[in-house]
């Protein structure tokens, strides 16, 4: 389901449903940070791991 698609759809849990997976992502990485841990995500289809150091990284150059 595309981005447009969620935000047309009439259950109004699933119009909120991606700002709730935006919301538990930065979560996560705030997790992952205060843990000095890395996280897992996809990207580009592929599974990728983000150390906390390159979150760090990421954080500073927002």
């Amino acid at each position: 389901m595309t981005q447009h698609e969620l935000a047309q759809a009439k259950d109004p849990d699933l119009r909120a449903s991606l700002a709730a997976i935006h919301r538990a992502a930065d979560l996560a990485r705030k997790t992952a940070l205060q843990t000095d841990t890395g996280i897992v995500i996809v990207r580009d289809e592929k599974l990728v791991r983000i150390s906390a150091e390159q979150l760090r990284h990421e954080s500073q150059h927002e």
